[in-house]
């Protein structure tokens, strides 16, 4: 599983020109799986994006998770995290999960991690058009293999 972390002052995605998800100050998270991934692997991902403590603290420190600074999310899927590039010009996405149970794992990974913070999300698997105001800029590389 991956998931690229950017810490936003907003954020939002359109389909069919129709905002269906956004978020406040907090997260916007693109969110790829790939064969093996199971509960186990979604259970670290949704820890690991509670506790990280890339929020700033009163001093503008980034010290704090987004837990306790308050913060929303906006869950992205985006298979592309897993293109591979490797030969030639036109990535080859075969690493990444069939869309089928890539649903229903990133349908999981939102429902658990709504359980901590408010959570928006996009439409699995529709053409979407993403907006966000970046706020650092912060982005975070995050990756768990089974």
């Amino acid at each position: 599983m991956k998931v690229v972390v950017q810490r936003v002052k907003e954020s939002n995605v359109k389909v069919d020109g129709k905002i269906v998800g956004s978020s406040n100050y907090g997260y916007m998270l693109l969110v790829s799986f790939t064969v093996n991934d199971d509960e186990k692997v979604i259970d670290y991902m949704v820890n690991k994006i509670c506790n990280l403590r890339i929020m700033d603290d009163e001093n503008g420190v980034m010290n704090k998770n987004i837990i306790e600074t308050k913060g929303s999310i906006l869950s992205i899927s985006q298979f592309t995290l897993y293109a591979d590039t490797k030969k030639g010009n036109r990535p080859s996405y075969i690493k990444a999960l069939n869309g089928k149970e890539a649903s229903k794992l990133y349908d999981l990974f939102n429902q658990k991690l709504s359980k901590y913070l408010p959570v928006e999300t996009g439409v699995f698997g529709a053409m979407m058009e993403v907006s966000l105001i970046n706020d650092g800029p912060i982005t975070i590389i995050l990756e768990k293999e089974n």
